[in-house]
């Protein structure tokens, strides 16, 4: 829990719930709370092995169970709920894959689409880029956030500055881990999901 007073950017780490039987049906889940499959207890747990809780100043979870649990799961029991990273509202897209979709709207991407009756993309921008800000204010070394697959590329595409299409290319696996910080003068990608 040491603070970072050397000017050093925190560092932040990002990791994604482990298996739901929605991710693993490639069911959009935002609101939906559902909980771990055995496979994704199992992944959460192994989290432990790579992660230190002594290490992380700042523990941030969404308000979902499935992050919750694999952040108890990996040794965070002592997280703080952050409303800011539940996943991206899919509104009338819930529960359906993205084959569904494209069904009804040909060509679908979420980056460029976003979601009827659900948050925009500028609606989503804007609440991660108040988690980014937090972790920054918060002065600590290493932060960690447990979430998931669209709203912590999101998380990511704010703490680099860049463009929301970008997201596209930044695919997130469940449980696993991610990395941000800074290169030189730079924010950066220092691991991805790995």
């Amino acid at each position: 829990m040491r603070a970072s007073h050397d000017g050093a950017m925190t560092l932040l780490y990002l990791v994604r719930h482990g298996e739901t039987a929605w991710s693993k049906s490639g069911q959009h889940t935002s609101i939906t709370d559902l909980d771990l499959t055995d496979h994704g207890v199992v992944q959460a747990h192994s989290l432990q092995s790579r992660l230190d809780p002594a290490e992380f100043g700042l523990v941030l979870a969404s308000p979902r169970l499935r992050a919750q649990r694999t952040a108890q799961l990996a040794g965070f029991p002592d997280f703080e709920v952050e409303e800011d990273l539940a996943e991206w509202y899919y509104g009338d897209y819930e529960g359906l894959t993205s084959a569904q979709i494209r069904e009804r709207h040909h060509g679908w991407r979420i980056w460029f689409n976003g979601c009827p009756g659900g948050e925009s993309a500028d609606e989503v921008r804007a609440r991660l880029t108040r988690v980014v800000a937090k972790v920054r204010a918060s002065g600590v070394d290493k932060a960690i956030c447990f979430a998931h697959g669209h709203s912590l590329r999101v998380l990511a595409l704010a703490w680099l500055d860049f463009p929301l299409i970008f997201g596209q290319s930044f695919p997130l696996e469940v449980a696993s881990l991610s990395i941000m910080g800074r290169e030189k003068e730079s924010a950066a990608v220092l691991r991805w999901n790995s």
